[in-house]
C-alpha cells in the first residue's frame, strides 16, 4: 500500500488542495482541486479572516474525501510574501583586544541580526514576534577594509553586514487555527519559496547562484541559492494582477475576461475579445504588448531590482519562473535584459521539470502547480517542525527551519546579544604635558552560557526540550594605572657619562604638585613630565658640576689683556661625535667630557701665533748645529719662562718681543765649543762654504762653517 500525502497551498486568491501518492522515492499526482476565496480573507500571505479561510479549506477537504477517503493530516506552507528581509550592519571596537575568535564573530553576527529584527519590527504596525529563518553574511570589514574572514584578526574596528529573513509568528499561528477549524492536523510545515526550490533545484544544483521567482496574483516571491544553500528570500508587491488590470484597461474588459485574454496571449498571435460595450475586437499580441509595456516593464524592473538587492548587487547565473503570473507575455525577455543575462538563462518551469513525478494526462501541466506540488514533496522530505526550548526558565517555541543553534534560541527569546558581554570598565581621561589621553578600562568578559548544564557556545546545536541558561559576563575593571605606566618610556633615560651608567629620571608633577611614578592616575589629572633636555642639564641631574670646569675656556692675562683660547678648552663627544652643552641627548647615548692636557708655553705661543724662537741648521766642522735665538720673552712674576714650562688658567704673563735679525758667523760660538791651539800662533781664518769670511758675515740655513788655524813650524 502506497503512502498518500495531502497538501494545501493557501494563497491570496485561492486555495489549492493536492493529493500525491508516494512510491519509494517517486511521487504520482492523484488529484488536484482549486477554489477561490469568496471574500478577501488573505492579505500578503497572512490569514486575515480565519473563519473564511477555514470554510474554503473544509470544502476542498470534503470534496477530496468523497473520492479518496478520510483526510486527517495536511502539509502546508507559510507564504514567501509574508517573509521580511532586512540588511543590518554591526560594528565593534577591538583596539587593545586579543585576536578575534569564532565566538566573537558569531556574537557580532547575531547582534547584527537583532539589529535587523528591530528594524523589521519598527516597519510594521503590528506587534508580531518575528522568527529569524535565516541570514547570510554580505561583508566582513576590518578598519573599514573588506576582508574574507575576521578570525584571528586584530585592529581598531571590526564590522559585519548581514541580510536576514524573518517570518511573523502570527502567520504560523493563523495557519494552525484555520486548519484546526477544518478538523485538520498540521503534519508538516514549509515555506513556499523553499517548497518550489526543493522540487526544481535539487541540493546538487544549489552550489549555483540561481534565483527562483514565484509570480502569483498579488505578489512575486523570490528565493536565491548559492554555495549549496538558500541564501535569501524576498518579495515584491506586484505580480500577475498588475498585467491583468493593464489589459482590462486597454481592451475595456472586466477582470475575469482580461485574465483569460492574458492566458490566450501565451499561445496565440491574435485573440478575439468582447468588451464591456458588447463590441467584438480582434487584436494582435504585438498590439496588446505594446500598449501594456509600461506595466510589463514595471513588473520586470521590480523583480530584477529585488533580485540584485538580495544577491549583493550582482545578477545570478540563471532565473527560474513559476506561478501563474510567470506566463505573462515578454516577461522572461525583459528580466533577462534588466539582469544583463542571455535570454536562455531566464525560463518558465512547469511541473514537468519536477524529477521523479508521475503526471497523468488529466492534470494540467502549468507553472502555477509547481508550488502546491512542491509543498507536498518538500513537507515530506524536509518538514519544518516546532521545537520547545527553555531559555533562562522561560519556555519558547522555535520555528525549526534549519539546524537550530543556541544563538537562534537567544534571538527568539529576545535576549539582547549586546548585553551578554560585560560592560567595559570605566575609562579615565588625563592630560599629559597638555595632550589629552583616554585610558580605557578593562574589556568586559563574555557571558557564561550553559546547555543542559554544560558550558556551550552560540554555535552549539539545540534539540527539543533543551535547557539554556545565560549568565551575564562580568564588567571590565576601571582603568587602574600608575603615572609611570602612562608615561611609558618618557619618564627615564639611560646614559653612559664618562664610562659610568646613569639612569636619569624625569621631574613629574600632578595637578601642580610633585609626584612619583608609582602614584595611581585619577580621572582628569593634569600630569607634566619634564626630562633634562640638554647635556648641561644632564650634568646637573647627575650632580657632577666639576665636569663643567673641564669645559671652561682657557684664559690668562697677557701684558694686562685678557686672552681666551677655545682651542685649549675641554671637549664633549656624544656617541663619538663632537657635541656641545646645549645639544640634546637620547636614551642609550654615550657621552664623554674630557679636559685638554695642561698647555706649555710653546702651546700657548702657537695658539697665539707668536714665534717664540728663530732657528736655522748649519754645519760646523762637518757636524750639524741648530742655531737658535729667542724672538719673544715670556715672564711670569718676572721669571723667564721656557718653552716647556706649563701655563695655567688665570696666569698673568708679560711678553717682550725681539727684532728678527739674521744669524752671523759669530753666533756659532754660542752653540759650539772651540778648542784653541796650545802652542804656536793664535791667528785663525773663518771659512764659510770654503770661502774666507768674517765674524759679522750673515749665514744661512745649510751653510758649512769652520775655523782654520795656521800650522806651527
Amino acid at each position: 500500500m502506497y503512502e498518500k500525502l495531502f497538501a494545501l497551498d493557501i494563497g491570496t486568491r485561492s486555495v489549492v488542495g493536492i493529493i500525491l501518492e508516494k512510491k519509494q522515492e517517486s511521487y504520482n499526482i492523484i488529484d488536484i482541486l482549486s477554489e477561490e476565496h469568496s471574500e478577501r480573507a488573505m492579505l500578503d500571505g497572512q490569514i486575515h479572516d480565519v473563519l473564511a479561510v477555514s470554510k474554503v479549506i473544509t470544502h476542498i477537504k470534503s470534496q477530496l474525501e468523497e473520492k479518496h477517503g478520510p483526510l486527517k493530516k495536511v502539509s502546508v506552507a507559510a507564504a514567501g510574501r509574508a517573509l521580511k528581509t532586512e540588511r543590518a550592519e554591526m560594528r565593534i571596537n577591538i583596539g587593545d583586544k586579543p585576536m578575534l575568535t569564532r565566538e566573537d564573530i558569531l556574537h557580532l553576527e547575531f547582534s547584527a541580526v537583532q539589529e535587523a529584527q528591530a528594524v523589521v519590527a519598527k516597519q510594521t504596525t503590528s506587534h508580531s514576534m518575528y522568527y529569524c529563518v535565516g541570514y547570510s553574511v554580505l561583508y566582513y570589514r576590518l578598519d573599514g577594509q573588506e576582508i574574507g574572514s575576521l578570525i584571528d584578526q586584530s585592529g581598531d574596528e571590526a564590522s559585519v553586514e548581514i541580510i536576514a529573513t524573518f517570518l511573523p509568528k502570527v502567520v504560523v499561528e493563523s495557519l494552525l487555527s484555520a486548519l484546526k477549524r477544518a478538523d485538520l492536523e498540521m503534519q508538516a510545515l514549509t515555506l513556499e519559496p523553499i517548497a518550489a526550490i526543493n522540487v526544481l533545484i535539487p541540493s546538487s544544483m544549489r552550489r549555483l547562484n540561481v534565483a527562483l521567482v514565484d509570480i502569483g496574483a498579488g505578489t512575486s516571491d523570490i528565493a536565491l541559492t548559492d554555495s549549496g544553500t538558500v541564501i535569501a528570500y524576498g518579495m515584491v508587491p506586484i505580480a500577475g494582477d498588475e498585467i491583468t488590470e493593464a489589459i482590462s484597461d486597454y481592451l475595456l474588459l472586466d477582470f475575469p475576461l482580461a485574465e483569460n485574454a492574458k492566458r490566450e496571449l501565451i499561445d496565440h498571435d491574435h485573440i478575439t475579445v468582447t468588451d464591456i460595450l458588447g463590441f467584438a475586437n480582434d487584436v494582435s499580441r504585438e498590439e496588446i504588448i505594446h500598449n501594456i509595456h509600461p506595466s510589463l516593464d514595471r513588473l520586470a524592473e521590480s523583480i530584477s531590482t529585488e533580485i540584485l538587492s538580495l544577491n549583493n548587487a550582482k545578477p545570478p547565473k540563471a532565473v527560474m519562473l513559476v506561478g501563474g503570473g510567470s506566463q505573462t507575455p515578454e516577461l522572461p525577455r525583459l528580466l533577462a535584459e534588466k539582469l544583463n543575462l542571455p535570454e536562455n538563462r531566464v525560463a518558465i518551469r512547469g511541473i514537468e521539470a519536477i524529477q521523479n513525478l508521475g503526471i497523468s494526462d488529466t492534470i494540467q501541466k502549468g507553472p502555477e502547480l509547481v508550488t502546491p506540488i512542491g509543498i507536498a514533496i518538500a513537507a515530506d522530505k524536509n518538514p519544518i517542525q516546532y521545537m520547545s526550548v527553555t531559555v533562562d526558565d522561560r519556555p519558547i517555541r522555535l520555528f525549526d527551519m534549519k539546524r537550530t543553534s543556541v544563538g537562534d534560541c537567544l534571538l527568539t527569546a529576545g535576549i539582547q546579544m549586546s548585553k551578554l558581554y560585560g560592560k567595559p570598565g570605566m575609562a579615565k581621561i588625563v592630560h599629559i604635558n597638555g595632550h589629552q589621553i583616554t585610558l580605557p578600562g578593562g574589556h568586559g568578559k563574555k557571558s557564561l552560557i550553559t546547555l543542559n548544564g554544560k558550558e556551550a557556545s552560540l554555535d552549539n546545536e539545540v534539540k527539543n526540550e533543551d535547557v539554556i541558561i545565560t549568565t551575564k559576563g562580568e564588567d571590565g575593571e576601571p582603568a587602574i594605572l600608575r603615572i609611570s605606566d602612562v608615561l611609558d618610556d618618557h619618564s627615564s633615560k639611560k646614559v653612559i657619562l664618562n664610562g659610568t651608567e646613569h639612569r636619569i629620571w624625569a621631574s613629574i608633577t600632578r595637578n601642580g604638585k610633585a609626584a612619583s611614578g608609582n602614584e595611581l592616575v585619577e580621572d582628569h589629572d593634569q600630569i607634566t613630565c619634564e626630562m633634562p633636555g640638554t647635556i648641561q642639564e644632564l650634568i646637573k641631574a647627575v650632580q657632577q658640576p666639576e665636569l663643567l670646569t673641564r669645559l671652561e675656556p682657557f684664559s690668562f692675562q697677557l701684558n694686562g689683556r685678557s686672552i681666551r683660547l677655545p682651542a685649549l678648552t675641554g671637549r664633549i663627544t656624544k656617541n663619538g661625535l663632537e657635541s656641545k652643552l646645549a645639544y640634546s641627548f637620547d636614551d642609550g647615548d654615550e657621552i664623554e667630557i674630557t679636559r685638554r692636557t695642561q698647555p706649555t708655553l710653546l702651546d700657548v705661543a702657537d695658539a697665539l701665533n707668536i714665534q717664540h724662537t728663530f732657528s736655522i741648521p748649519v754645519f760646523y766642522e762637518g757636524n750639524q748645529v741648530i742655531l737658535s735665538k729667542k724672538l719673544a720673552e715670556f715672564r711670569r712674576n718676572n721669571e723667564l719662562l721656557e718653552e716647556n714650562d706649563f701655563i695655567h688658567t688665570g696666569d698673568s704673563i708679560s711678553l717682550v718681543r725681539q727684532k728678527l735679525e739674521p744669524f752671523i758667523f759669530q753666533d756659532v760660538f754660542r752653540h759650539v765649543e772651540i778648542d784653541l791651539p796650545t802652542q804656536g800662533d793664535k791667528r785663525f781664518t773663518l771659512i764659510k762654504n770654503d770661502q774666507e769670511t768674517t765674524f759679522h758675515e750673515v749665514i744661512s740655513p745649510g751653510d758649512h762653517l769652520k775655523i782654520l788655524w795656521p800650522t806651527t813650524v
